[in-house]
């Protein structure tokens, strides 16, 4: 909270990233405060110092590891004013965790501007109030509950129902009442701040400092799957990558066949709904078991990079029994390797390292690489799907142009609208202002959506075969993206809320196209 911290909140309040909403008004943004708590430990709003770090060890002590809801990076509370931030993921993860703190320490002063009455600390009513409840320390009842929301709207310049419509999205069933707790603490360390001029840090740890930008996750990460890769002789397989979640590859190939009876007269689309439900732990066990059995490999990830890896042997699969019964493998059946979501500069650390000669001598018979994503659509809407032909870096001159083996026309006829053109690389989602956002649409860059690794995923592959020779000079390239969000559309940011079972269907859609041409189905 001092002069670089100064610097910092005001890039942010003259950026006004469309993520966080009303974030130059005097009142308390609530939607744009529920994004960053989810994506941040649990107990973070208590703490004056913030330590980023590398991997150094604080698994093996008695710190339990916190993994925020909406973002997967261990943290560690170290004690009542310290939480520690594990960063694996470069600085893509920085950029992510400073402007999420930097949004909550202004919202922070927000809070504090209302209550303060004097510089000698006296409060308001309404902060007494809030704090009374806080401290109450158990579950409110329905009264105290409205009696608390009734003061704090009061606090943030918002309306009662404003509060009781995003009330229950900050809470769990262990901490009902924890909006309250957020408000209540961000306004506390705020106080103190003016008060007894106790500043809230953030530091960056030396050997994090010495080791961003070397690819020691990444690095672990592509010899575990090189060695599976070995020890079940796949290694000198065909092998193609995909780049999704760890369901819909495995859901494509085996659940329909496997779910059919379960539900009768049903469409595909419908099955795969079920089984993205939350409590569908059930029918999701049952597919994932016929997967097991007929050759996957599940790999959870150990290296720190927080990608899980699953690997399909098309050898040992009954194809009658699954979704392509025509499918086309010929002699030497393929290798297929699905690894979850990089996030952001990641992406290149990943691929650029899987793609290297295991043990420098054995070259990947890399056939393809497929890339499916979430991303921000600039004309469109939430569900929409787009078929990029180039990725722009932003911030830099980088642009990388690409054939894509997916094309729009592949996606018509299904009630999803597809675009096809640029995409805009961007380096991270919290930075995003809509004067940027129009000037990549609308000008002849004509972008069609943004989204955070193409770039990097298309600088490793090109890297790797046209330069180091390390795959093959024609692997082929797909990428295709569903809409999360239009970030130009004021209610469709992010902070919006989740795509729900509207993303389920443009995601088989995409998985099942990208299998079809591996699978040579036509």
């Amino acid at each position: 909270m001092g002069v670089s911290g100064d610097t910092l909140r005001e890039a942010l309040l003259a950026l006004r990233p469309e993520i966080y909403g009303n974030i130059a008004d005097e009142k308390v943004e609530l939607n744009g405060l529920l994004y960053v708590i989810e994506r941040l430990p649990i107990g973070i709003e208590e703490c004056r110092f913030i330590n980023l770090t590398s991997e150094e060890g604080y698994a093996k002590s008695h710190f339990k590891a916190i993994v925020p809801p909406k973002r997967r990076r261990n943290c560690y509370r170290i004690d009542e004013d310290q939480m520690n931030v594990v960063i694996t993921r470069g600085r893509s993860d920085i950029y992510d965790i400073l402007t999420h703190l930097t949004f909550i320490f202004i919202e922070s002063h927000k809070i504090k501007n209302r209550v303060l009455l004097d510089e000698a600390g006296e409060v308001s009513h309404d902060w007494k109030k809030l704090e009374i409840a806080v401290q109450h320390n158990k579950k409110l009842t329905q009264v105290e509950k409205e009696k608390a929301i009734s003061h704090t709207a009061n606090i943030l310049g918002r309306t009662f129902e404003e509060i009781l419509d995003i009330y229950d999205a900050f809470g769990s069933a262990t901490t009902p009442d924890r909006f309250l707790h957020v408000i209540y603490w961000l306004g506390k360390l705020a106080i103190e701040e003016m008060v007894e001029n106790n500043k809230r840090t953030i530091t960056f740890s030396p050997v994090l400092r010495e080791r961003l930008g070397h690819h020691i996750h990444g690095e672990i990460w592509a010899t575990n799957i090189k060695e599976v890769l070995k020890e079940n002789n796949l290694l000198g397989r065909p092998i193609h990558v995909i780049s999704a979640n760890m369901h819909s590859v495995m859901n494509s190939i085996f659940a329909v066949p496997a779910l059919k009876t379960k539900f009768k007269n049903q469409t595909d689309f419908f099955i795969y709904e079920e089984l993205s439900k939350s409590g569908a732990n059930e029918v999701r066990d049952l597919v994932e078991a016929i997967a097991l059995k007929q050759g996957m490999i599940s790999l959870p990830d150990t290296s720190g990079t927080n990608i899980d890896v699953q690997i399909f042997d098309t050898a040992k699969i009954d194809w009658s029994k699954t979704s392509f019964p025509k499918a086309d493998l010929g002699e030497e059946k393929p290798v297929i390797i699905v690894m979850d979501y990089a996030f952001g500069e990641q992406a290149y650390e990943t691929i650029d390292e899987l793609f290297k000669p295991y043990k420098k001598d054995t070259f990947l018979n890399a056939q393809s690489i497929s890339i499916m994503g979430k991303a921000g659509i600039l004309e469109g809407g939430k569900g929409d799907i787009m078929i990029p032909n180039a990725h722009i870096n932003e911030g830099t001159a980088d642009n990388y142009f690409f054939e894509n083996e997916l094309t729009a026309d592949m996606f018509e006829g299904n009630d999803i609208a597809v675009f096809a053109g640029p995409m805009v690389t961007v380096l991270g989602t919290s930075l995003q202002n809509r004067d940027l956002l129009q000037f990549f649409h609308e000008s002849t860059w004509r972008a069609i959506g943004l989204e955070m690794e193409g770039a990097y995923y298309q600088k490793a592959i090109q890297s790797a075969s046209r330069i180091r020779k390390s795959v093959p000079k024609d692997i082929k390239v797909r990428y295709a993206y569903y809409a999360s969000d239009n970030p130009l559309e004021t209610g469709s940011t992010l902070a919006s809320g989740g795509l729900g079972t509207t993303g389920v269907k443009p995601t088989y859609l995409i998985t099942i196209k990208i299998l079809e041409q591996i699978f040579n189905v036509k």
